[in-house]
């Protein structure tokens, strides 16, 4: 499903992403393990085409698109949740589930499972009730319900995920948690994560990030707790 092949970013000087390679296979969840600071976002970020490449490839499907927009990734089947959730906080939470729903329109015709406004609110109920309110005034829990709402119905084949965990409640990480359970199958799950108990709950396969580089790498049934958390607090 996506092929990252020797992959290199530099900030300035600094070589943040070195020679990174990496797959997620169909229908399966990848974790991306690795402490703050170590490329994860920067690489997420380079997935969608938001930072551009210095060297490297990105296959998505049988397609290079290491050179597309964001636009044309979205398009393609590439369905993005940023940290930090990045809803549209002056629109209500009807208006942004609308959003994603747009380009999943344009993708029904060769998705393989389209979701509707139905399949979200099945997944998370507390957004049917809250259509009308301004997602600004949401907590961070229902935010990140909403952001990877809207991210679903764009109809992706692959689900990209950063920190979905941070600073949400426990019920609702739960709730997140089962929903990945119910994804997988359905398309490609690329997780990046820190709180361990959470990701090898879901992890299918797993990706360690340090420094830029990845250490290690193995099926989520194989992660061990203590083996990984010491590479991930290097």
């Amino acid at each position: 499903m996506l092929e990252i092949a020797e992959l290199n970013q530099y900030y300035g000087g600094s070589h943040v992403l070195r020679n990174v390679s990496l797959s997620v296979p169909e229908g399966a969840c990848t974790v991306l393990l690795g402490r703050n600071g170590v490329g994860k976002t920067t690489l997420l970020r380079c997935l969608m085409g938001l930072l551009p490449i210095r060297s490297g490839s990105i296959c998505f499907g049988k397609t290079n698109v290491s050179q597309a927009s964001p636009q044309a990734r979205a398009r393609a089947g590439m369905g993005f949740v940023p940290q930090g959730r990045e809803v549209f906080p002056d629109l209500t939470v009807s208006e942004n589930l609308r959003i994603g729903a747009l380009t999943g329109e344009k993708r029904a015709a060769i998705a393989g499972k389209v979701f509707s406004h139905a399949d979200v609110y099945q997944l998370f109920p507390v957004l049917q009730s809250m259509g009308a309110r301004v997602a600004g005034n949401l907590s961070g829990g229902q935010q990140q319900q909403l952001a990877i709402g809207r991210a679903l119905l764009t109809n992706p084949s692959l689900l990209i995920l950063d920190e979905p965990t941070e600073g949400i409640q426990p019920s609702i990480v739960q709730e997140i948690e089962l929903v990945i359970q119910s994804l997988k199958g359905q398309m490609s799950i690329l997780l990046v994560e820190q709180f361990f108990d959470f990701a090898a709950a879901v992890a299918d396969h797993y990706v360690v990030l340090v420094r830029g580089q990845v250490v290690a790498r193995g099926r989520g049934a194989d992660m061990g707790a203590d083996k990984v958390r010491e590479l991930i607090t290097f």
